[in-house]
């Protein structure tokens, strides 16, 4: 069943537009050498808050608003999801608190905050600081927003409609999957407007949660996720998510931890863009399948650039990180 139709995908571009025009895609000359086919990048790293998942928080305040709104949200992040709700929030006078694990990214809680987020630390990873969100929310009276919802697909949509409006001849699009809003938005969208792109998932070969359950057509959780590209650092995937992607993706790939540093290293030498380690993720995949993509045209996402400077320096100077 789709999620949305097209003149619904059209309305919340235009809801999004309203606020950030679309974001580039370009074919980069020395990065398509280096893959051996025409590589062209979506720079979602150029949207207000550095990050695709504003398009979701848009459509989804809105639509919360238009229902009467809501005294207070609780959601949880890895980052980039945590700024796209209070981004969006500010707009209809709706506050926010966050829950992130312990140890997340400075910079990233910074960036919540200054969002107008109240951010607040708990638990070991995403899963443990999610359920912690969705407690309080049922008990403050909150309105819980988890990090997969119809909404926020379609919100996220919104950057592959322009992608593919700008580009519709490509045979592959890779992108990175942490709870599955993105790859699932290529999907809707790449349906509603008729193509036949395959759509690749890329995900941490130490965060293989929708790769495992892809390969076994069924929901597989792990105990851990330890990836330092923290964006796809899921270990329980969404139900609702899985089955787009069953339907829809040709695979789920992995890659590893240095395929990921040599992808921002890659990013920054051929076209001079910050990647955060999970916008480079699908790069990375991309990369790791140069042999099957040789001589076509292709994509990947660059889904953020919200790195900390101390692990970018760690990256640029040829070091993987290690969580």
């Amino acid at each position: 069943m789709a999620l949305f139709d097209l003149a619904q995908l059209e309305a919340a571009a235009e809801l999004v537009h309203a606020v950030m025009p679309p974001t580039p895609q370009y074919a980069w000359p020395l990065l398509s050498a280096r893959a051996g086919a025409e590589v062209w990048l979506k720079h979602e790293n150029h949207t207000p808050a550095g990050a695709f998942k504003l398009r979701g928080g848009l459509v989804y305040l809105d639509d919360l608003a238009r229902r009467g709104g809501a005294p207070g949200i609780a959601t949880a992040t890895r980052g980039n999801h945590g700024q796209s709700i209070p981004f969006a929030a500010r707009r209809h006078g709706i506050p926010v608190k966050v829950w992130v694990p312990h140890g997340n990214s400075v910079e990233k809680n910074a960036a919540m905050r200054a969002w107008g987020a109240e951010v607040i630390e708990h638990g070991h990873d995403f899963e443990a600081a999610r359920l912690e969100a969705m407690r309080v929310a049922a008990e403050e009276n909150l309105h819980a927003i988890g990090p997969f919802h119809p909404l926020l697909v379609r919100g996220v949509a919104t950057y592959a409609l322009e992608l593919m409006r700008a580009v519709p001849d490509l045979a592959t699009i890779y992108v990175p999957i942490g709870m599955g809003s993105g790859c699932c938005g290529l999907i809707e969208a790449r349906d509603r407007l008729g193509l036949a792109t395959e759509i690749v998932g890329v995900v941490a070969e130490t965060a293989p949660a929708y790769a495992l359950s892809f390969a076994a057509g069924k929901v597989v959780g792990t105990e851990t996720a330890a990836t330092f590209a923290d964006g796809v650092a899921c270990r329980a995937p969404a139900p609702e998510a899985l089955e787009i992607l069953l339907r829809g993706a040709a695979r789920v790939i992995t890659v590893t931890e240095d395929q990921v540093a040599e992808a921002m290293r890659a990013l920054h030498a051929d076209t001079h863009n910050l990647a955060e380690s999970a916008g480079a993720v699908a790069t990375a995949g991309l990369l790791s399948e140069r042999g099957r993509i040789a001589g076509r045209k292709v994509a990947a996402i660059l889904s953020g650039g919200n790195v900390d400077a101390e692990q970018y320096r760690e990256v640029m100077s040829g070091r993987t990180p290690r969580v």
